[in-house]
C-alpha cells in the first residue's frame, strides 16, 4: 500500500516540484468548481469569460503565494506546524484574489462561494501533504529503535526534533526532574517524571537513554549520572547548544557519557595569569609531544599564544599527528605561534642542546617517558636510560643553553615506589634536585599525579571495549583504588605550578577523592544497558568481572606523598612537598655507577641501586596502607 508513496517520496526534487504544482493546479480549480456546485446546488453551470479570468487569476495568486512562502522548497515527508500555518495563508490570499477578481470581472459567482472555496482548498492543497507526511512518519519510524530523552529543556526539545526527522531513533518519551514539565507535550511527545521510568520501559522498551542536560552545574551532573547509573538502561549524552550553534556538533551525535561523568570528578577553573606567565611570547618545548600528556600540554600552551612551540617526540606517527592538529588550531586561533615538529630521543643530549639554542628555549615541559608499569618492569634497562638519563640529559641541555624554565611531568608512583617504572621516575626527580642546588641558572620544578583519564593505557577506554565484546571486564584486584584527573586538568595544573615553582620543588595535585576500580567497572557496565554477572546472583547478568590479580610491582593504594610536610600554594589544587634529596656530588656518583650497570645489561645491579638510593624502592613491599 505504500508503494505510490515511496515512488513520490524517492523522486528527483525537480519532479517533485513539477508534480507539486500540477496536483495545486488541479486541486484550486477542483475546489472553485465543487464551491460554485455546492453554492448553486448543482453539479452543471454555464461558464463565461470572466469566470475563466477569474479563475485564472485565482490559480496564479494561490501558486504564486505558495512558492514565495517555500512551500515547493518543504519537504513533504518534514512537513511541520509552520508549513501548515503557510498553507492556510496562501489559501486566505487565495480566496481573497477569487473574490476581487470576482468583482473586478462582473463575474457570476456568489458571495459566499469565496468562503466555502477557501475551506475545499484547505483540505484540497494541505490534506495531501499532512497524509502523506503521517504515512512516512508512523511507517518509517517502525524502523527506528526507541529512546527516551532526559530533559526537557532546550537541548532535550531540539533534539527530540532532529530525532523525529532523523533516521536513526525514534523518541518516545522525554523525562524530566521538573514537575512543572510533567504532562507537556513537546512535538507530540509527552514529558514525564523519573518516577515513571519503569512504566516506560516496560511499553516501548527503549534501547538507549540520551542524556540531553548542558545547562546544570557539574555537581548536580555527577548526582544524576549516580542515580542513572542504577537504571536498566544504556545512557548515552549529546552535545551542548553552543556546540551545535558552533558547528562542532550535530544535534543528533550521541555518544558515551564524559569520563568524568563515570568518575564523579569536577575540575577546577584555571588561574589565567598562572597559565600565561611561562608560556605568552616565549619560545616552549615539550618533550614526548605526541603522547597523551604532551599532546594536551601542547595544546594548552598554544590557546596561551606562544612565540614558537617546538615538539619534540620519538614517535614519527605521533608527531605528525600532534603537529598536524597543532598547525590547523592556529589557523583556526589566527595567531602568529610557529610550531616546528622535531624528531629525536631525549637521551640524544647534542640534539636537544641544538634544538634549544637555536629557537632560544626558554620553558620546557619534560612529558618524554616509558610509563607502563608492566613493560618497563620487564625493559629495565630501556625504562632507566630513557626515564633517568633522558631527564638528565634534558636538564644539562638546558642548564647549557640557558632555559629560564624546566618542569618534570612525574607521577604518584613515585612515592614509595614497588616498581621499577616508579622508581625511575623518583630518580628522575632527585637528578633535577641535586641540579637545582648545582646552579640558579635554570629553575628546576617537579608536578606529582595520578592516573590520568583517557591517556593510553586507561582504564576507562579498556572498560569500554571490553563490554562491548561481551566481556570479562578484568580487575586486577577488588579493593584496588587509584587517583583519577582529566588529561586538560592535569596539563593546566602542570603549567600553573611550573609558573609557581622555586628551584628544586616538588608540587603535587590535589586529585580529589581515590576511586575503586572494581566500582568504576560496574558503573560503566550499567551505564551501558548491561548488568553485571556473579555466580551469587539470583539473577542472570550479562558481564562478568574477572579478577587477574596484581601485575608485577603494581600497588593496591597509590600516594602523592613520601612524607608530611605538605604546603599549601597559592593555587587550591596545588601543594607542596618538602622531601630527601642527595647533592650533586652524592648523585654525580650513583649516576656513574647506575650507567655502568645499564651499559653491562646487569638489571640486578640496577635494582640495587635504586634501592640503596633514597628512591623509597621496595619491590617486595606489602600491599598494604
Amino acid at each position: 500500500m505504500f508503494t505510490p508513496i515511496q515512488l513520490l517520496l524517492n523522486a528527483s526534487r525537480r519532479n517533485k516540484r513539477l508534480i507539486s504544482i500540477f496536483y495545486d493546479l488541479f486541486a484550486v480549480i477542483t475546489s472553485l468548481y465543487l464551491a460554485i456546485a455546492l453554492r448553486l446546488g448543482s453539479y452543471t453551470f454555464s461558464i463565461g469569460v470572466e469566470e475563466l479570468c477569474s479563475l485564472i487569476v485565482t490559480v496564479i495568486v494561490t501558486i504564486y503565494c505558495f512558492a514565495k512562502l517555500g512551500m515547493y522548497r518543504a519537504v513533504l515527508r518534514y512537513m511541520m506546524l509552520p508549513a501548515i500555518g503557510h498553507i492556510f495563508l496562501a489559501v486566505l490570499l487565495s480566496a481573497v484574489g477569487l473574490a476581487l477578481s470576482g468583482f473586478f470581472f462582473h463575474t457570476f459567482i456568489p458571495r459566499s462561494v469565496p468562503f466555502i472555496y477557501a475551506g475545499l482548498a484547505i483540505l484540497s492543497l494541505g490534506g495531501p501533504r499532512i497524509f502523506i507526511r503521517t504515512i512516512y512518519y508512523h511507517y518509517y519510524k517502525r524502523q527506528k529503535p526507541n529512546v527516551v530523552i532526559y530533559g526537557a529543556g532546550s537541548t532535550g526539545r531540539d533534539l527530540a526534533y532532529a530525532l523525529i526527522q532523523g533516521d536513526e531513533y525514534h523518541p518516545i518519551a522525554i523525562i524530566d526532574d521538573d514537575p512543572t514539565k510533567t504532562g507537556q507535550i513537546m512535538f507530540g511527545i509527552k514529558v514525564h517524571h523519573p518516577k515513571e521510568f519503569d512504566k516506560i520501559q516496560s511499553l516501548y522498551q527503549p534501547v538507549k537513554l540520551l542524556l540531553a542536560i548542558n545547562s546544570i552545574n557539574k555537581g548536580r551532573r555527577l548526582r544524576l549520572v549516580e542515580k542513572l547509573s542504577n537504571w536498566p538502561i544504556e545512557v548515552q549524552s549529546v552535545p551542548s547548544v553552543e556546540d551545535i550553534a558552533a558547528g562542532r556538533a550535530e544535534a543528533t551525535e550521541v555518544k558515551d557519557l564524559d569520563v568524568a561523568d563515570l568518575l564523579g570528578r569536577a575540575p577546577v577553573d584555571p588561574d589565567k595569569e598562572l597559565l600565561a606567565k611561562n608560556i605568552t611570547g616565549k619560545n616552549v618545548m615539550v618533550t614526548g609531544a605526541g603522547g597523551s600528556i604532551g599532546s594536551e600540554l601542547c595544546r594548552q600552551i598554544i590557546s596561551q599564544k606562544p612565540k614558537s612551540l617546538i615538539l619534540f617526540e620519538l614517535n614519527e606517527y605521533n608527531l605528525y599527528q600532534i603537529d598536524h592538529e597543532l598547525s590547523a588550531m592556529v589557523s583556526r586561533l589566527k595567531i602568529e605561534t610557529k610550531v616546528i615538529a622535531a624528531l629525536g630521543s631525549v637521551q640524544n643530549e647534542n640534539r636537544l642542546s641544538n634544538l634549544m639554542k637555536s629557537h632560544s628555549i626558554e620553558t620546557v615541559y619534560h612529558a618524554a617517558a616509558y610509563k607502563h608499569v608492566p613493560i618497563v618492569e620487564d625493559n629495565i634497562i630501556e625504562g632507566i636510560r630513557n626515564n633517568v638519563f633522558g631527564t638528565l640529559a634534558c636538564a644539562n641541555a638546558a642548564i647549557e643553553t640557558g632555559v629560564k624554565n624546566f618542569t618534570l611531568i612525574s607521577t604518584d608512583k613515585a612515592v614509595r615506589p614497588t616498581n621499577i617504572m616508579g622508581a625511575s621516575k623518583r630518580l628522575a626527580e632527585l637528578v633535577l634536585q641535586a641540579l637545582a642546588d648545582k646552579q640558579s641558572g635554570t629553575t628546576f620544578t617537579m608536578v606529582r599525579f595520578g592516573n590520568v583519564l583517557g591517556s593510553s593505557g586507561s582504564v576507562v577506554p579498556l572498560f569500554k571495549k571490553q563490554i562491548r565484546c561481551g566481556g570479562p571486564v578484568t580487575v586486577t584486584h577488588p579493593d584496588i583504588i587509584r587517583y583519577f584527573m582529566l588529561i586538560p586538568e592535569a596539563a593546566q595544573l602542570v603549567i600553573q605550578a611550573g609558573a609557581l615553582g622555586h628551584n628544586g620543588q616538588v608540587f603535587v595535585l590535589d586529585m580529589g577523592e581515590p576511586v575503586k576500580i572494581l566500582d568504576l567497572a560496574k558503573r560503566m557496565i550499567h551505564l551501558m544497558g548491561l548488568k553485571v554477572h556473579t555466580e551469587n546472583s539470583a539473577e542472570e547478568g550479562d558481564i562478568e568481572i574477572k579478577f587477574t590479580g596484581l601485575r608485577p610491582g603494581e600497588k593496591l593504594y597509590e600516594e602523592l606523598l613520601i612524607g608530611d610536610n605538605v604546603e599549601g600554594t597559592g593555587h587550591q589544587k596545588i601543594m607542596t612537598a618538602s622531601e630527601e634529596k642527595l647533592s650533586w656530588t652524592e648523585m654525580e656518583k650513583l649516576l656513574d655507577e647506575l650507567d655502568s650497570c645499564c651499559h653491562n645489561f646487569d638489571a640486578d645491579c640496577i635494582k640495587r641501586i635504586l634501592f640503596d638510593a633514597p628512591t623509597g624502592y621496595e619491590p617486595n613491599h606489602s600491599q598494604q596502607r
